[in-house]
């Protein structure tokens, strides 16, 4: 296959670049490498290996918003569209301006798709999309795909990105009735792995463990109270769930990407700082911004489409710590280590 993968050089992409790079496919990237959005370049030494390496790699250093309007003629069978102003709590409770422009790249993104062939679309909105009033410490269950119904009252995303998203996401059912393409749109939960940008909580947490047990310290710290839940799922889950199911998703079927299984952010610290050696107290940092109490998905229809989670909590936690105590080890603290996905 032809695959385009706009913002392939951050978390998500380089995880689909090197994966389908691996099984023979013909891949092209593209990603300004924006400040704070934790993106790395190719020629960086990426955790899955150097995409330089295949001659059937590409990438193309450009805002995605440039490339959609320069009429190229090249030909996909797939593209997975990721470009998306992104980061952890602090961008998306400080900086909602900046968010909002995620609005901009998906408009740019459909006027792309609707002037080319048909073509197979995989797109990403977020489980941010839901409604918050299903998230409170009050009032929280997994929430499943028909929670949100667009012929029916909607309730209030996380933010201005929940709104891009949930935006993005009734943009692609009116396209699917307008363009011949095929859309797959996904709701990842709290994707994670070893390589993700320290604005995201789950790396934060691995390498303070490793930081902490390593000075003999007596307890960690965790954003906001440490009571509020999150769904791990480790980034080779969702891309095999992805590359497992888009063919058979409608763009009026949305898939959630989560194992079912809520941590909370006191669990996840105690069981990294275990595995990195020696367990400690968690503190709560109330200065801090924890976003919903509990966003846990319903996982009936991701095991109903055959998908699966290979890679548990606490194996991705023991992955994600040896990674930082490799990482912060080495001389100049540069990425370590290439693992197979």
């Amino acid at each position: 296959m032809k695959v385009l993968i706009t913002g392939g050089a951050g978390f998500v992409g380089r995880w689909f670049t090197s994966r389908l790079l691996q099984q023979g496919h013909e891949v092209c990237i593209i990603d300004n490498l924006v400040a704070g959005g934790g993106g790395i370049a190719p020629s960086s030494k990426w955790l899955m290996g150097d995409p330089n390496d295949y001659d059937h790699f590409k990438w193309i250093r450009q805002d995605c918003r440039d490339f959609f309007d320069s009429r190229t003629q090249d030909e996909w069978d797939v593209i997975i569209h990721l470009a998306a102003v992104v980061g952890g709590r602090l961008t998306i409770e400080l900086n909602p301006l900046a968010v909002a422009e995620d609005l901009q790249i998906d408009a740019a993104f459909w006027r792309f798709v609707a002037n080319r062939p048909p073509v197979n679309i995989i797109h990403f909105s977020s489980s941010a999309a839901y409604p918050v009033a299903l998230q409170t410490p009050d009032h929280h269950r997994p929430l499943s795909e028909s929670d949100i119904d667009f012929d029916k009252p909607l309730g209030t995303p996380d933010l201005t990105y929940g709104w891009a998203k949930l935006t993005s996401e009734f943009v692609s059912r009116v396209a699917s009735h307008k363009i011949p393409s095929s859309i797959a749109t996904y709701r990842p939960f709290s994707g994670f792995g070893e390589d993700q940008d320290l604005s995201y909580p789950f790396p934060s947490i691995m390498k303070r463990a490793v930081e902490e047990v390593n000075a003999g310290s007596d307890s960690i710290a965790v954003w906001g109270s440490g009571l509020q839940q999150r769904d791990f799922i480790h980034i080779d889950d969702v891309v095999s769930a992805v590359l497992g199911t888009y063919q058979t998703l409608s763009a009026s079927e949305p898939l959630n990407l989560g194992t079912g299984i809520g941590t909370s952010f006191i669990d996840l610290a105690r069981t990294a700082t275990r595995c990195a050696g020696r367990e400690l107290d968690v503190r709560a940092s109330s200065d801090k911004p924890e976003g919903v109490f509990a966003r846990v998905a319903d996982d009936c229809l991701f095991r109903q489409m055959g998908s699966r989670v290979g890679t548990p909590l606490e194996e991705g936690i023991r992955l994600g710590i040896d990674y930082w105590r490799m990482r912060l080890e080495s001389s100049d603290g540069t990425r370590v280590g290439t693992r197979q996905p």
